[in-house]
């Protein structure tokens, strides 16, 4: 029988990600180890189980993903979405280990016309959606203990992110064009990484409960689109001097790109409170923390 690890590292994947970095961060205590290429490399398939049985982690944090959606050719975005995530789940399943992986909004299509419930039916429109989708499913049939959490629109103070790129995008350009049809629910990495830190510390301390399995929706409360929360990032960056571009609010139509976004992926985090007690703060108070630590 293999045996259950009590010991060695909480992994988290997604090496240089603003999420990993995030955890990193904040879980020391926890004997997190964040790894990423090229010690785990989802390029590299047939690596990783060896990987795996050396570092012996005795819970794995998912954080790694194929995020290019326009750029998502379908083996690129299953190896690193679907297939690696499914190798992780095996490994967990083997040493009835927990496993917490980050999925997406993406899962949607965006047409429901209201908040979406982990119980409603995905239909991704893109191959990076469907990627995650594949992901997903992979996951939590093949591990017992799986967490799965949807999340949406990341962003932190350093990274790839939506407000990095309009803040310097506003040094360049006096006039910014910006989706206004599109909306959902921005996230602070660092909000997301407390919440995963706290279900990690849950299972940790409480051991595991099967009831705790499935799918739950991690996002910043509260609801804006792309122009609302540009307007809302140079709202706060104006405290500190930053150049406030012309923002002219144009429809999805407007700025086509190869992958189709969903134009309402708000998600519902009603699960992830009742279960978890846990709820991610007000988007506009995270916002307002990140321009801070970027302007302050």
């Amino acid at each position: 029988m293999v045996p259950v690890l009590t010991e060695g590292p909480i992994l988290v994947t997604g090496g240089t990600g603003q999420l990993a970095r995030c955890l990193d961060a904040q879980g020391a205590g926890m004997g997190l180890l964040r790894i990423g290429r090229p010690v785990l490399d989802f390029d590299d398939l047939d690596a990783i189980p060896a990987t795996l049985a050396a570092l012996a982690p005795r819970m794995i944090i998912n954080a790694a993903a194929y995020t290019a959606v326009d750029r998502a050719e379908s083996e690129a975005a299953d190896r690193a979405n679907h297939l690696g995530p499914k190798l992780l789940a095996e490994y967990a399943a083997a040493h009835d280990i927990a496993l917490i992986h980050i999925s997406t909004d993406y899962v949607f299509d965006g047409s429901k016309g209201a908040a979406y419930l982990e119980t409603d039916t995905p239909n991704p429109a893109s191959v990076y959606g469907a990627s995650k989708l594949a992901g997903e499913r992979a996951v939590l049939a093949i591990n017992p203990r799986t967490v799965v959490l949807r999340t949406s629109w990341v962003y932190a103070a350093e990274g790839k992110n939506f407000v990095l790129t309009m803040l310097n995008a506003a040094k360049r350009m006096p006039k910014l064009r910006v989706v206004a049809d599109q909306i959902g629910n921005p996230t602070n990495a660092e909000d997301l990484a407390q919440a995963i830190l706290a279900i990690a510390a849950r299972i940790e301390l409480g051991g595991w409960n099967d009831e705790l399995r499935g799918v739950y929706h991690a996002t910043g409360t509260g609801t804006t689109s792309w122009h609302g929360f540009a307007q809302s990032i140079f709202t706060f960056a104006a405290r500190y001097g930053h150049p406030v571009p012309e923002i002219e609010a144009i429809t999805t139509a407007d700025w086509p790109t190869p992958a189709r976004r969903p134009a309402d992926s708000r998600l519902d985090g009603g699960a992830l409170e009742r279960v978890f007690n846990l709820r991610l703060p007000p988007w506009e108070q995270s916002l307002q923390r990140t321009i801070a630590t970027l302007l302050g």
